[in-house]
């Protein structure tokens, strides 16, 4: 557990911004009730992610971590590091291990996993097309029961082509890779590339709520999935920046590197 400085407000949604702001009216809605921190990672100190909480995915994966991705994940500070109090991971245009990218992708796995909370993060993403930056979660059996029985949680996922929008999903059996269980949320008036904005999930026994700011737009529950219901186990939680895949298509001519995802704070509430 790890417990940090506290830099900004902590939001709690209202129930009548969710009514207004959220799902639709037929959609059964939660307001947040965690409020007890019990991990946070501030990004205060300089250099190398915190090494009691974080560790490194190296490499390209199994055929680029499953999804054609074009990325080689290093653990250098030119792709990873903390500064001037965010963490930034870096994508990079570069000949590197036999790649033509390079970027970064860390996980709090066996060092720090929950089961139930409210997982959140404040983030400013990066813009152009073949960028895939995410904050999200996997179980932590990953290793036994293999995916997508061990279950997945994408708090946010964010193609760089489409700076307004970001996605909120779950994957399981029965309903992973194309039949996965999502919502889009857009945002009005800004873009995701100009500004900080906070990510979350509220997460319990029976439901799975995605926010953004102060925003609920999704609730997904087990009545909604079309298999089992596979989130009443830990989970860890990875930040990453994959370049390319199946998902975003490969960076174009007009795609501008290096790009950064910055990501000012990291938190869990129970």
């Amino acid at each position: 557990m790890i417990l940090n400085k506290i830099k900004h407000k902590i939001f709690i949604a209202t129930a009548l911004v969710l009514l207004l702001n959220s799902c639709t009216k037929d959609e059964k809605q939660t307001v947040v009730t965690k409020n007890n921190l019990v991990m946070s990672d501030e990004f205060n100190v300089d250099g190398a992610p915190n090494p009691n909480l974080w560790s490194y995915n190296i490499g390209t994966g199994s055929n680029g971590w499953g999804n054609n991705e074009l990325q080689y994940y290093t653990n250098r500070p030119e792709n990873i590091k903390v500064e001037n109090g965010v963490l930034k991971i870096t994508a990079r245009r570069e000949q590197y291990m036999g790649e033509a990218f390079t970027s970064a992708r860390i996980l709090t796995k066996g060092k720090f996993e929950t089961k139930y909370g409210r997982i959140e993060a404040r983030i400013k993403l990066p813009r152009g097309k073949g960028l895939w930056p995410a904050f999200w979660m996997l179980g932590s059996n990953s290793d036994t029961a293999i995916w997508p029985q061990c279950g997945e949680i994408d708090i946010m996922e964010y193609l760089g082509s489409s700076p307004t929008k970001v996605f909120g999903t779950v994957h399981g059996p029965g309903y992973s890779g194309g039949n996965a269980i999502t919502k889009t949320y857009a945002l009005p008036n800004s873009r995701f590339d100009t500004d900080f904005h906070i990510f979350g999930v509220e997460w319990d026994e029976n439901y799975i709520n995605f926010y953004v700011d102060d925003v609920l737009y999704n609730q997904i529950t087990p009545s909604e999935v079309t298999g089992n219901w596979v989130f009443n186990n830990p989970f860890y939680i990875i930040l990453n920046m994959a370049v390319g895949g199946n998902y975003p298509g490969a960076p174009n001519s007009e795609t501008p590197f290096p790009q950064e995802m910055l990501v000012d704070y990291v938190r869990v509430y129970q």
